[in-house]
């Protein structure tokens, strides 16, 4: 997501606190019917995961970002509110795996998890907006207006509050959440927490519901690959009453109604959640993460587990057409696993090359991945064990995922009065007053 196209940018510890499981006040009893586990059992309940399969399938997750965003790429935001004729849809030739990094989508996450790797998993969001307001690159949407805030003082979660921030429903933590849940196999509140910290930077709501239920997402990829499953698993992330698990359920049932046409399905959307003023209440128009969510599960769904399927439907429903798919491929490789995928996604990957902004080339981000992944592991109550073969399994406990308190962009609750002090100000390099 980036380029002049888009648009012109004209509690957290609160939000902890109260988190409840909207599951009951939407009159739907807790259980992760998806796991065949009930989430009140209290008896608790265990995943095994062997770290090899783990490394394997994080490793896809990151390899379908990749081809995601550099197959869409040539295609970004030139159609807008229109699919993308197929004539115009680029061919993918091996060699294209190596254009992916530069982008912002990739990166930005990177930095999230150099965060992580510097200050530790519990690395406070304070800390975590210091870093993001030192990053150097480009940025564009909700990512520049939370920065700017950062820069000039206002510490989250007030950065990305709508009296501060104009751009809260935008798309930008969506398309760099995957992290949250590539480094949280089978742990999904570690990927609500992770919106929580990283993505209250620069969104606010929906915003932020868009990412966590992307984590949550990848979440359940590690174990399912029914992707009407994985949808569910990420629905469980995020609180039922908002209008992005509104468009999630919308998208299942128009999918159910008619799989075999996306087309109609991409016209039922475009009608309720772009011309429907109801829908595009604190949007940014195209940039907005309810439509380009659903773009997303336009390719899961109706790409029915074929790789270039799902990007190539994610891509031609248009909008941020290069992040749309990213995030899709990623969710469907990582059911796949690395091993497993076609050549043409793989032979070319240039391992050594570092990602632009980034400490990081393909070898040093999956060994940090799998560093933060055994960390957080042990903090959420897992183990890891030795195989016959003495090799080591992760076991992880079934958590019922607790999703955020309901908060509306376009009625926002109060401002934390969140600010940065001297020392921490003395930190940041840019003042963008």
């Amino acid at each position: 997501m980036k380029k002049a196209t888009i648009l012109n940018l004209n509690k957290n510890n609160r939000i902890m606190k109260k988190q409840v499981c909207f599951w009951i006040l939407a009159g739907v009893v807790c259980t992760m019917t998806i796991l065949s586990v009930s989430c009140t059992d209290n008896k608790v309940q265990y995943r095994r995961l062997p770290v090899k399969e783990y490394r394997d399938k994080m490793k896809a997750g990151w390899i379908g970002q990749i081809a995601g965003v550099s197959w869409g790429a040539p295609t970004e935001f030139k159609w807008k509110d229109q699919i993308i004729p197929l004539a115009d849809m680029p061919v993918w030739k091996p060699e294209m795996i190596n254009n992916a990094f530069g982008q912002d989508d990739l990166y930005v996450e990177m930095t999230f998890l150099r965060t992580l790797e510097e200050y530790g998993i519990d690395a406070s969001i304070r800390q975590a907006g210091i870093d993001f307001a030192n990053s150097e690159y480009p940025l564009w949407c909700a990512n520049a207006a939370g920065r700017k805030n950062l820069r000039a003082g206002i510490a989250p979660p007030d950065a990305s509050h709508p009296q501060f921030n104009k751009c809260p429903n935008d798309i930008d933590y969506m398309i760099e959440s995957d992290f949250s849940g590539l480094i949280a196999p089978g742990m999904p509140n570690v990927a609500i927490g992770m919106g929580n910290k990283f993505g209250r930077l620069m969104n606010y709501g929906d915003g932020v519901y868009g990412g966590q239920f992307v984590g949550g997402m990848y979440c359940e990829a590690f174990f399912e690959t029914d992707i009407l499953k994985i949808i569910d698993a990420g629905l469980a992330c995020i609180p039922a009453e908002s209008q992005y698990a509104e468009m999630v359920r919308d998208m299942v049932a128009w999918y159910k109604e008619n799989p075999n046409d996306w087309e109609a399905t991409w016209a039922k959307c475009q009608k309720k959640y772009r011309e429907n003023p109801e829908y595009q209440k604190a949007s940014n128009g195209g940039i907005d993460v309810k439509i380009n969510g659903a773009y997303i599960l336009m390719g899961l769904l109706f790409g029915k587990g074929d790789l270039d399927q799902t990007i190539i439907i994610s891509t031609r429903s248009g909008q941020d057409s290069d992040c749309n798919p990213s995030n899709s491929a990623g969710v469907l490789f990582t059911t796949i696993g690395y091993k497993n995928l076609p050549a043409r996604f793989t032979d070319k990957l240039d391992h050594e090359k570092i990602f632009i902004f980034t400490a990081y080339n393909i070898n040093s981000l999956l060994d940090v991945c799998e560093k933060l992944t055994r960390e957080i592991l042990l903090r959420e109550g897992g183990r890891i064990e030795k195989d016959a073969k003495g090799e080591d399994v992760f076991v992880i406990p079934v958590k019922c995922p607790i999703p955020n308190p309901l908060e509306l962009s376009w009625a926002p609750g109060p401002i934390d009065n969140s600010r940065f002090t001297n020392e921490e100000k003395a930190k940041i390099r840019f003042n963008d007053r």
